[in-house]
This record gives C-alpha cells, sequence and structure tokens, in this order.
C-alpha cells in the first residue's frame, strides 16, 4: 500500500496503524482499493449496508463465512463473489477486513501479510498474545504491508497516543454491559448471575484475563499496544444494562484523561457495537483523504 495516505502508527516504529479523524474528501482521488472481507456478521453487514446506501469508496468485492448464505448475501449487495478460503481471494484484493473472530484472525493474519496484503483487523485483542504479536510484526515488516487497527467501540484513542510520547503512569477501563452482550447467560450461575444484581466478573491486568470470558479484549488491547504499558481492567456484569459501558482513564506526565462511551449493539448481534463497524468504515473513507486531523 502506497504509505502516502497518512495513516499515523499504532505503535511506535511498528507495523500497526490506526485512522486518525479528517475532513471531507480532498479533489484528489486515490483509486478504490479492492477489499476481501473475512466474516460476513454484523460487522461486515453494516459495512455492505453503507456502500448499498452511500457508495463507500472501496470495491467490496470478495466475502469469506463459514455460513456460505450470510456471505452470498452480502455478495449480492456489492456485485461482490463468495470465496471458501482466504487463498482464494489474496491474489485479487487490495486489502483483507477480519471481521471474524480472535482464533480466526490469528489463523489468518499471518497468511495475508505474507501474501503482501494489508489488513484491518477488527479482533485487535489477538495481539494481547506478545508473541503472535512480535510474530506477524516481522511479517508485515517483511512484506512491506500494515495491520490497521480500527478505534472500534470507543473515544479518546488520539489522546492516549500522543500522552504515550511521554511517561504513563496507570492504565484503567472498566467495561460494563449485559450478561448477554458479554457472551454469557444472565442465570449462569457458575459465574455469580443468578440474580438481577450486577456481579463483577473480573479485576486484574487485561493479558490474565485472555480466554477466561468469552467478550473480545479489543479495547485493552489497543491502549496496551498504544502505550506498551499493561492494562488494568475490570468487567461488570449488569443485567440492568442497555449500552455497552466503557469508561478509561489514563494518567501520565501530561496529565489525567477520562473518557465515557455508551454504545448501541446491533440489533441481531448484542456482542458487537454499531461504533465498531462505523470505524472501520471511516477508516477506509481515510485512505482516500487528503487532509489528516487529529495524532
Amino acid at each position: 500500500m502506497n504509505r502516502s495516505v497518512g495513516y499515523e502508527l499504532l505503535e511506535r516504529n511498528e507495523n500497526f496503524y490506526s485512522p486518525v479523524e479528517s475532513s471531507d474528501h480532498g479533489d484528489h482521488k486515490y483509486d478504490a482499493q479492492v477489499i476481501g472481507i473475512i466474516g460476513c456478521g454484523a460487522i461486515a453487514k453494516i459495512i455492505t449496508d453503507f456502500q448499498k446506501e452511500r457508495n463507500l469508496d472501496a470495491d467490496l468485492k470478495y466475502f469469506q463465512d463459514p455460513d456460505t448464505s450470510k456471505a452470498q448475501n452480502l455478495a449480492s449487495q456489492t456485485d461482490g463473489m463468495v470465496v471458501q478460503d482466504v487463498d482464494d481471494m489474496l491474489d485479487e484484493v487490495d486489502m483483507v477486513i477480519e471481521a471474524a473472530s480472535t482464533q480466526i484472525a490469528v489463523e489468518i493474519i499471518p497468511q495475508i501479510l505474507r501474501n503482501g496484503k494489508d489488513i484491518i483487523v477488527t479482533s485487535i485483542d489477538a495481539f494481547l498474545d506478545l508473541e503472535f504479536k512480535n510474530q506477524v510484526k516481522k511479517i508485515a515488516f517483511e512484506n512491506n504491508c500494515g495491520i490497521y487497527a480500527p478505534s472500534g467501540d470507543i473515544a479518546g484513542l488520539d489522546g492516549v497516543k500522543a500522552a504515550s510520547i511521554g511517561e504513563i503512569t496507570g492504565i484503567n477501563l472498566l467495561i460494563r454491559d449485559s450478561p448477554e452482550s458479554l457472551g454469557i447467560s444472565s442465570g449462569d450461575e457458575s459465574l455469580g448471575i443468578a440474580t438481577d444484581e450486577e456481579i463483577p466478573l473480573y479485576d486484574g491486568k487485561a493479558q490474565d484475563a485472555v480466554g477466561k470470558f468469552p467478550i473480545n479484549l479489543n479495547i485493552a488491547a489497543a491502549l496496551s499496544i498504544i502505550t506498551e504499558k499493561e492494562v488494568d481492567l475490570k468487567i461488570i456484569a449488569d443485567p440492568r444494562a442497555n449500552h455497552s459501558y466503557h469508561e478509561i482513564r489514563v494518567t501520565g506526565d501530561f496529565g489525567e484523561l477520562e473518557t465515557i462511551t455508551q454504545n448501541t449493539n446491533w440489533a441481531t448481534d448484542t456482542k458487537t457495537s454499531v461504533l465498531t463497524a462505523y470505524s472501520v468504515i471511516k477508516l477506509l473513507e481515510n485512505l482516500n483523504n487528503n487532509i489528516k486531523i487529529g495524532t
């Protein structure tokens, strides 16, 4: 990919990138990139619907999902093609969007990078495995391609990135959501969720929480990658919650930064916030923007 598109490093001196906010398109247009999408659930559907309604400046051409009917449904909206395997699209695409799961992300990211293709990763928590993160960084460097991490369902990453230039002394992340959105049953007595009261599920380092809960840890991963610091994570299951609540507090020599987001989840998939899909769309739009605003 032409690095002149102006994306900033998500991690200093690495092949991880995150989008910056930008204004309307300039007069100059880059050729629309040919995109392949892995995983045809809520995120892919929101992106495809946007393309159909508002003409996203990208060619959503290839779709892959274990459920072929989902891939066919999305492909039919963009005059796209369904492929059975990631390999079947790699010779044709400029970029791949991973919108599947952490497990699938771990399987396909090295393969895509070895083929010299950039990738947008929505399952950022795959990089909480430091060995895997270092592996894909090396592969990306060797093949001159990048890993793009959208901002997802939180705000404030630009500020955290700027603050990371100095000394970060603390990063705290609070996640409060319904048991269903956290991927567990509201009557799961094994986790202590048998009433209508909120239940603390976890309080510790984010990296130690990997694999202990069905939910993804994308926000914690993004904060950790940006700052190269451990994230103190607290997860609360609240049966009364009707939004996904994320509270971030970062302290350092710059001062203190706090953000709160309360996200609307996708109607047919309570584990996916609408803002996550929107952040991928904005990242794609930014590829053609000539004016970059933000860190």
